[in-house]
């Protein structure tokens, strides 16, 4: 009697909705825990290059002053975020798609599509000074020859971490990276709370009334365009609220509530699902708007007294000072380690969520069809690895991770723009109104736009003036 071996079952590909997928959704948070994942991917690429760079030379330059603008950086965008990641769950289609749907079309692509074609300088040069930042940082505590700043050094330290950013990020497994970056995320936020409440036993300590004050809207003369660079960078930037689409995509949230079959059944689904999103982004809310915080407040307290500002090659040594001068020189060490984990995280976050930004754009116009899971695949393990040797390149010719980040920035919040008129569009045109959530929530969703788009502008103008 001869035996037969069943062919092993393939992975169903989760931008295809099939009814064989249908699950129903949990109810309550302790059910709903099992199903968060793409909020921890968001705060792992999120609390990085913003929160430890910008957002800590904008409170080394402003004091306490300006703390407000860091929550509403954080809050604001999450409703962008959120009603994208609602139409990827009715639809099972990720945001690139949907920013080419927005009229008027250029040669048959949307708009947006070409701006996403631009923003690919926007991630070389912002990733390019995450990971060189992490780099610098790893030469400073081993350099290799002696210089931590020479070349050599900082090119062996950037092979080395762009070696072990691709070797995890090749199997393009959403589980193995979601759980990598969530280790990554609660052990750097971790960290800087305890940092920042270690300050109160400093002469660097802070008070209630130095929280009070920043916490009356204002912006101080000289510091606009750090202030623009910071709700740019922190809180869920144009990169991964596009990317928290895909994300959310790739966790099941869409396959799970199935095709729209216009049935009360579907409707209940969907709204179930995407309560389920609603508490992962919350919850990854919280995780970075903390970070951010925190961040910030090390920067008020402990440099702004003294007049220090990072910037240049000697951002860490200055950012360094907030270890050093509260809990003694041996500090240095672990305050190096800190940074290079949390530059490293981010673009190691960002990595994956970029690779389906630029292999989805790249096939609107005509690469590949995104629909084809196989060349998909094979164009997201190649840009697993072009993106990080193409960055780590980029850093290279520059060789200064502020300047980078803060010019990425920028770029960022004006993209943002484009996505809130994308948000708008979609949410007329392409979400079901039945899983539309209440007025409250467009209430929300509309200062965050009007926000977004002032931010905007206030940055072409702070840069052509």
């Amino acid at each position: 009697m001869s035996s037969m071996t069943a062919a092993p079952t393939q992975p169903r590909d989760p931008y295809i909705l099939d009814v064989a997928d249908i699950q129903e959704p949990p109810r309550g948070w302790r059910s709903s825990l099992r199903y968060f994942g793409p909020g921890f991917l968001t705060s792992a690429a999120v609390v990085g290059s913003g929160e430890l760079i910008t957002a800590t030379a904008l409170g080394a330059q402003a004091g306490f002053v300006l703390l407000w603008i860091v929550l509403v950086s954080t809050l604001v965008k999450v409703a962008i975020q959120v009603e994208i990641a609602r139409w990827s769950i009715s639809t099972g289609r990720a945001s690139m798609e949907g920013y080419n749907d927005v009229p008027p079309k250029l040669f048959g692509r949307g708009w947006i599509s070409y701006i996403g074609l631009l923003m690919f300088l926007q991630i070389v040069i912002g990733q390019g000074g995450v990971i060189g930042g992490a780099a610098l940082a790893m030469s400073m505590l081993v350099p290799v020859g002696g210089d931590p700043f020479s070349p050599v050094s900082v090119g062996i330290w950037l092979a080395i971490l762009v070696a072990i950013a691709i070797a995890i990020q090749i199997t393009n497994k959403y589980s193995l990276i979601e759980g990598v970056a969530t280790v990554m995320v609660a052990i750097v936020t971790l960290l800087v709370i305890i940092m920042v409440f270690g300050v109160q036993f400093t002469p660097f300590a802070w008070s209630a009334a130095d929280l009070g004050e920043g916490l009356l809207f204002q912006i101080p003369l000289g510091t606009m365009g750090i202030a623009l660079a910071m709700f740019g960078m922190t809180g869920v930037g144009a990169g991964e609220i596009t990317a928290y689409s895909y994300w959310c995509v790739e966790k099941g949230y869409a396959r799970f509530t199935g095709p729209n079959d216009g049935s009360e059944a579907w409707v209940k689904r969907a709204r179930g699902w995407m309560s389920v999103m609603k508490k992962d982004a919350m919850i990854s809310w919280i995780i970075y708007t903390i970070s951010t915080v925190a961040f910030y407040v090390l920067g008020a307290a402990v440099l702004n007294p003294q007049n220090l500002v990072p910037s240049g090659t000697d951002m860490f040594d200055v950012l360094a000072r907030i270890f050093t001068d509260t809990l003694g020189e041996w500090t240095r060490w672990i305050f190096l380690i800190g940074v290079a984990l949390t530059l490293f995280k981010t673009a190691m976050a960002n990595i994956p969520g970029f690779a389906r930004q630029v292999a989805n754009t790249l096939a609107i116009f005509g690469a590949f069809d995104w629909r084809d899971v196989d060349r998909r695949n094979r164009w997201l393990k190649a840009l697993v690895v072009i993106l990080p040797i193409t960055w780590a390149i980029f850093y290279l010719f520059i060789q200064s991770p502020f300047l980078m980040i803060v010019i990425a920035g920028i770029g960022n919040a004006i993209f943002l723009m484009a996505i809130v008129v994308a948000t708008w569009y979609l949410r007329a045109k392409q979400i079901d109104k039945r899983v539309a959530d209440g007025k409250w929530f467009t209430v929300w969703l509309a200062l965050s736009s009007i926000a977004v788009f002032a931010v905007g502008v206030l940055s072409l103008i702070d840069q052509l003036s």
